[in-house]
């Protein structure tokens, strides 16, 4: 059974900093791309952030550029997202992913296994 589960949600100023965590379970998590996706009421689901096996290969979108890190834990099996001056229009709920896959993507249909989500709200 292939699992991920989130963690950090809620609810931070403007300004502030949050650390997203996604744990992953199963046999392959240690071969795969991670990325972490959000939807906010009335958008489309968005690639934040995509990493790759190993970690030495990552990608942002447009919002997150500059703000957010994504990264690996050492045992492969964890990731997290270092969201920094976080702003109103960053409320959304975070999604982890993972995908089938060693290398990155930043399309939400090239993923093969989600959590079930966190809340992000970032009050002005």
């Amino acid at each position: 059974q292939v699992q991920l589960v989130e963690s950090g949600g809620g609810l931070v100023q403007a300004g502030g900093s949050l650390r997203l965590s996604c744990v992953a379970s199963g046999r392959i998590f240690s071969r795969v791309a991670m990325g972490w996706f959000r939807k906010a009421p009335g958008k489309d689901r968005e690639c934040v952030a995509t990493i790759n096996r190993d970690g030495g290969t990552t990608a942002y979108g447009d919002s997150a550029k500059g703000r957010f890190t994504i990264s690996r834990g050492n045992g492969l099996n964890t990731v997290y997202l270092q969201m920094n001056s976080v702003k109103p229009e960053d409320t959304a709920v975070y999604y982890c992913a993972a995908r089938s896959s060693i290398h990155i993507a930043t399309s939400d249909s090239a993923y093969d296994y989600w959590g079930r989500g966190t809340q992000v709200t970032v009050s002005s």
